[in-house]
């Protein structure tokens, strides 16, 4: 095998490692090796080449409380990673919403990020279909996963909920933490139909944002 191949495997194992670990709050390699059908060392010399380039991080997790033995060492990606996802806002689109700032008032940002929100709601309604607000929620959820923003539909005690473990307006939502908060809500309500509860919550490089459906 030449070195150029086995480099792309390597390439290829690695973003699937990455790929895994973004949707969770991080594992083992041994949960990884499993998840993903890869060797155990194959998978401890990915993961310790990622920490090393800044992409990775770990720490222990405690055995529950009928387990024994050491809390397991667990790898999580750090906020370094984000730059290897799709991001569709960029220091260009923050240097333009300052600009309109300062030539049009502090409120033009605002107005001119509602107005792309409200035309992005209008794209929403027009590609879903169903009658049913979980039928909705599954084509929702599609669309959204498809623009990158790693999607899942889930269900629990507390009903439906949508959970996004990227978000492609990361810049945005650093900048207009509150803005960014009400307009994603508002746009999942009026796509929807319903009331949503929108949590965002970010532990070391790990965003995760869930919209709970019928404002639960």
């Amino acid at each position: 095998m030449n070195q150029r191949l086995i480099a792309d495997i390597g390439r290829s194992q690695r973003l699937r490692i990455v790929n895994r670990l973004k949707r969770t709050q991080g594992l083992s390699v041994g949960e990884l090796s499993q998840l993903l059908d890869l060797s155990y060392m194959g998978v401890k010399q990915h993961c310790v080449d990622l920490e090393e380039r800044g992409y990775l991080n770990t720490f222990r997790r405690p055995k529950l409380a009928k387990q024994l033995g050491r809390p397991e060492l667990v790898y999580r990606l750090t906020q370094k990673a984000h730059e290897l996802f799709p991001a569709a806002s960029n220091e260009t689109t923050l240097e333009v919403l300052r600009s309109a700032d300062s030539l049009y008032g502090p409120s033009a940002s605002e107005k001119l990020l509602y107005h792309v929100f409200q035309r992005k709601a209008e794209h929403y309604k027009s590609k879903i279909k169903g009658d049913t607000l979980a039928e909705r929620a599954k084509w929702f959820t599609r669309l959204r996963d498809s623009e990158g923003y790693m999607a899942e539909l889930e269900t629990g005690e507390d009903g439906l909920r949508i959970v996004e473990h990227h978000s492609s307006v990361a810049g945005l939502l650093n900048a207009y933490p509150a803005l960014l908060n009400r307009l994603e809500q508002d746009l999942f309500c009026r796509v929807l139909g319903t009331p949503v509860k929108r949590e965002q919550t970010n532990i070391s490089g790990l965003y995760s944002c869930v919209f709970f459906l019928g404002g639960a």
